[in-house]
């Protein structure tokens, strides 16, 4: 059994071996899980084995259940286990246990999640703007979903590469060559480049529909561009350039890094190699001069991987990335983040990797769209909302609450104070909610105090950190690790009970790809702490007892600290 091993892993490990023992079976043939108990009452943890076992010893479960309850010799970190409804095993923790558990995960960097990830590689996709375009609130939810997940798999070990797999090839950069070349403003392109590029894709992509030459013209820029020409390769060049520049603005403002930045060009390539083959498996075939895997017995339309005038699609780059990550990287996952309207896109690719034999577990991690009210922002250019507009105005709106509240405060620190509160507001607003389910952003929802809101939490960081702050002040030269965690209250048995169930909320997350499920436990843990600081005396209590319950109000901190850092929500001491 590791170090920190928690107690669902500890009572799993016992049940089985008791079970085994008690009613003579092939420990091979059983495996039985423990589960955290949704009601206290029924105990800390609970167990279905008799369930179970039931068909197998031919016996009712309630009966299976009282033998074993009889017959087992409990573990010393159980107080004691009892029966409920048909035949469940509940198991109370001893409270000498608990709160020994909880000093043990002070000293453990990763509070006591298991580095499950050690010696494995996994590749995240995620954000994936296109070059030439401003980012806008449609890349808020990839990015944000992304970079959780990026951070719950590092903390767990895994060896992670965060790949951006930006947009930067296709039709549009014939138009936007010949564009360039006749509408540029290079005041305007040095001081906003992408606003200025956009203006320019607009203004040729206009004219193309105007006028057949220009159209023309852009086609034949374009197939100039695809053959190596040194001049339109170097403007386009800049473009990616230009572009990755501001998206590493917004990337900084939302403290989220890549380890790679790789277009849809780098694959190039490799794309006649993917039709190749294709063809050689025979799953290909030719319809109106394209070519189409037919994916009508998998329960799905057909997939065009080369257009009829040549050109490629998307499919065949997503393959051709496959085969490149698997040779480069060698990666045990690899995880998309994209929208729900692209289901049917990677349902597709990933039923034509595995034809091919590209070995590598893909994943496809959609989330719901996101949508506000309207006349939310004051900010619009059409009905595109950019994302510069929206972190501006959250930055905006916290710095507004940070005056009111702290008008004292120094001018530096209150910024410093309202850019973590206006990104994380947005951040938890996002990722507190289901990925797959259609988020409505609002203002008011968002930078609530009261409610289940990222303000709130940091606050709850904050608040929780002043009270260690004052017991050093009042006690000054103290060592709390002089005295040791002692759970007597319900209310800090509830807390200490919370605190140890980190791991596997951390654990639940990285598997389950829903960074909600980390937000959840957050927010349920500052709600159990509330409690616990208005029902029992913290700094008023007796020497002993005070240090005890400083050291499990320190250790809230550190796990809420850690845990909104795996959200990419950055915490503040004060607020």
């Amino acid at each position: 059994m590791r170090e920190f091993a928690t107690f669902e892993e500890r009572l799993s490990a016992w049940t089985t071996e008791a079970m085994v023992k008690v009613f003579g079976l092939n420990d091979s043939d059983v495996n039985l899980g423990v589960t955290p108990t949704n009601n206290d009452k029924f105990g800390d943890y609970q167990c279905n084995a008799a369930m179970v076992l039931s068909k197998q010893l031919k016996t009712a479960p309630r009966q299976i259940a009282q033998e074993f309850v009889d017959a087992a010799e409990l573990p010393d970190f159980v107080e004691k286990i009892d029966i409920a409804g048909p035949g469940f095993i509940n198991f109370f923790l001893s409270n000498t246990a608990l709160a020994e558990y909880i000093q043990s995960l002070e000293n453990d960097p990763h509070l006591g999640a298991e580095q499950v990830g050690e010696g494995k590689k996994v590749i995240i996709d995620y954000s994936s703007p296109n070059v030439a375009k401003s980012m806008h609130i449609g890349h808020i939810r990839s990015t944000v979903i992304g970079n959780a997940i990026d951070r719950l798999y590092r903390f767990l070990g895994y060896d992670v590469i965060a790949d951006n797999h930006l947009g930067d090839w296709g039709t549009q950069f014939g138009l936007m060559l010949v564009g360039y070349r006749e509408f540029v403003n290079e005041e305007a392109l040095a001081a906003a480049p992408v606003e200025e590029l956009e203006r320019i894709y607009v203004a040729s992509y206009n004219k193309s529909k105007e006028d057949d030459s220009w159209r023309d013209h852009a086609k034949a820029e374009l197939v100039k561009l695809q053959q190596g020409d040194a001049e339109n390769r170097a403007l386009w060049e800049k473009f990616i350039e230009l572009s990755i520049g501001e998206f590493d603005t917004i990337y900084k403002r939302l403290d989220v890094k890549f380890d790679l930045y790789r277009g849809e060009s780098f694959y190039n390539e490799r794309l006649p190699k993917i039709i190749q083959a294709l063809e050689e498996k025979d799953l290909v075939k030719e319809s109106d001069g394209a070519l189409i895997v037919d994916l009508e017995e998998d329960g799905m339309p057909i997939c065009i991987v080369r257009k009829s005038d040549g050109g490629y699609n998307y499919a065949t780059t997503d393959l051709a990335t496959v085969e490149s990550r698997i040779e480069e990287f060698d990666p045990d996952r690899i995880i998309y983040v994209t929208d729900e309207r692209q289901q049917l896109h990677f349902k597709q690719f990933f039923t034509i990797a595995k034809k091919l034999e590209m070995e590598a577990n893909l994943v496809h991690v959609w989330f719901g769209l996101m949508r506000l009210p309207e006349a939310t922002f004051s900010t619009r250019e059409g009905n595109v909302i950019k994302l510069a507009a929206m972190l501006d105005e959250a930055e905006s709106r916290a710095l507004e609450m940070v005056k009111s509240s702290s008008p004292d405060m120094p001018e530096e620190q209150q910024k410093d104070l309202a850019t973590a509160i206006g990104i994380g507001a947005i951040k938890y607003t996002d990722l507190s909610q289901n990925p797959k389910s259609l988020v409505t952003f609002t203002w008011e929802k968002a930078l609530n105090m009261q409610g289940n809101s990222g303000p709130y939490m940091q606050y709850a960081y904050a608040r929780i950190s002043s009270v260690y702050d004052k017991w050093q002040a009042l006690f000054p030269g103290m060592k709390l690790t002089d005295c040791s965690i002692n759970i007597e209250h319900e209310i800090e048995r509830k807390l200490a009970i919370k605190l140890s169930r980190f791991p596997a909320a951390v654990h639940s997350a990285a598997e389950n790809y829903s960074p909600n499920i980390m937000a959840d436990y957050l927010y349920d843990l500052a709600q159990i702490y509330s409690s616990f600081y208005q029902n029992v005396p913290f700094l008023k209590a007796e020497e002993g007892v005070r240090e005890s319950r400083i050291r499990l109000c320190k250790f809230t901190a550190e796990t809420l600290r850690q845990g909104l850092n795996l959200l990419g929500i950055e915490t503040r001491e004060r607020i």
